[in-house]
């Protein structure tokens, strides 16, 4: 105890130099839990993309590929799959519900999904949670109607009754506008903190009334153009679908059906299990992970060296000092257990005020990450392994202070009472 206010003392003595080294230790703590924090709330949210579906059936690619166009809408599917071929399979008795999936449009840089009644039933995120709208009502019969993920409306200011115009194509700027088939919003779906958000929802039957004048990917001209309440007048049952999600009716014949839609005889189709693909597809950005986590690592260790290098720097500065000690009744010993704890002292208030720091910045962070980036960081307690790497800044600081300890130890042998300098 004598030892701690003693350090306290000496650390006051040399307040700027002591808070200059604490602050960097609290800044690297900062990024260390910040970077953790973020690599895993970014992969439960990663892996909570999707849920309670067993298999997702594309035309057949690779498994990374059809995951990334039907789940995440990045890239495009190599081939559409016919329609008669969904019905063959949902009509499966094994499958318990089908939900159909086209893409192919844009508006103003996000995708646009046609889609089914059965999505807004069956899709699942997150831990089973249920897709919710915020505002409105899900799509009916009218095709020209669209319900927005939160993203899209809030980025946009889009609100209910609102009339779109949809583009061909992905691209964030097109040049080939459906201004002839506006669409109403009718809807706007609660936050889920993935790719839903950044999707405007539409029928089939929309998006088949939006292309029902097309051919071989040109608008058609003069006669040949078809409006849109020409449009709602026609049969509008889909031709093509780019891919389907599948929920069954057992999990144990997952794999069965799987291997049935992957011989099946209709076209070449090709079914995935979304938590297989997941985890292929985050243990590509593995390396990425642990680079960054390592980067903080270092940046942690540089600011513990710069704790050491203060403290071995003021070491002859302190000898007075020490000869001091000495002369009341200090052992060689109290001196080197002196600077541990003096050490030690920095690098407690060092991860005390860099846990402070990023707590505050994910409070004043929290909004804009979530709505910028889809990621939400909660104002939760370190989990273990985050309270094992603050341990372990802790030890590390503990076995640098070794260092001048045993220098200290050593001079205060060979000054004993008289000073050489």
């Amino acid at each position: 105890m004598h030892l701690f206010r003693l350090a306290l003392a000496s650390l006051a003595n040399r307040r700027f130099t002591a808070l200059l080294t604490m602050f960097a230790i609290a800044l690297s703590v900062t990024l260390l839990l910040a970077v953790e924090r973020v690599r895993t709330e970014a992969r439960a949210s990663f892996a909570s993309t999707i849920s309670g579906t067993d298999l997702i059936v594309g035309a057949r690619s690779g498994s990374i590929n059809l995951l990334l166009y039907s789940v995440f809408r990045i890239g495009n599917a190599t081939n559409n799959i016919r329609w008669d071929s969904f019905e063959t399979v949902a009509a499966d008795p094994k499958v318990k519900w089908a939900i159909p999936i086209s893409l192919g449009d844009s508006h103003r840089g996000y995708r646009v999904m046609g889609t089914s009644q059965a999505y807004f039933e069956h899709y699942r995120y997150g831990r089973s949670q249920a897709l919710q709208l915020r505002d409105g009502r899900a799509f009916a019969d009218d095709p020209f109607e669209v319900v927005l993920g939160a993203e899209v409306a809030d980025a946009l200011h889009y609100r209910l009754g609102d009339r779109i115009v949809l583009a061909h194509g992905v691209a964030t700027v097109s040049l080939v506008q459906h201004a002839d088939k506006p669409f109403t919003v009718v809807g706007v779906l609660a936050r889920t903190g993935t790719p839903v958000d950044r999707t405007l929802h539409i029928s089939l039957a929309g998006m088949e009334a939006l292309h029902v004048d097309w051919q071989n990917g040109v608008p058609a001209r003069g006669a040949g153009k078809v409006s849109a309440e020409q449009a709602r007048h026609m049969d509008l049952t889909p031709k093509a679908i780019t891919a389907f999600l599948l929920g069954l009716n057992s999990k144990v014949a997952t794999f069965a059906v799987q291997r049935e839609i992957n011989e099946f005889r209709g076209e070449p189709l090709l079914a995935i299990l979304p938590g297989v693909a997941l985890q292929e597809l985050w243990s590509l950005m593995g390396t990425a992970e642990k680079a960054l986590l390592m980067v903080s690592m270092f940046v942690v260790l540089t600011g513990l060296i710069g704790m050491l290098t203060a403290i071995l720097t003021s070491l002859n500065e302190r000898r007075r000092e020490m000869a001091i000690l000495r002369s009341v009744g200090a052992r060689p010993w109290h001196i080197a257990g002196l600077l541990i704890v003096e050490a030690f002292a920095l690098a407690a208030a060092g991860v005390v005020v860099g846990v402070m720091l990023l707590y505050i910045g994910i409070a004043a962070a929290q909004g804009f990450v979530q709505s910028t980036y889809g990621l939400y960081l909660p104002l939760s307690l370190p989990s273990a392994y985050e309270w094992q790497m603050l341990g372990g800044i802790l030890i590390a600081a503990l076995l640098m202070g070794c260092i001048p300890a045993w220098r200290a130890y050593r001079q205060s042998l060979a000054d004993g009472l008289t000073i050489r300098v």
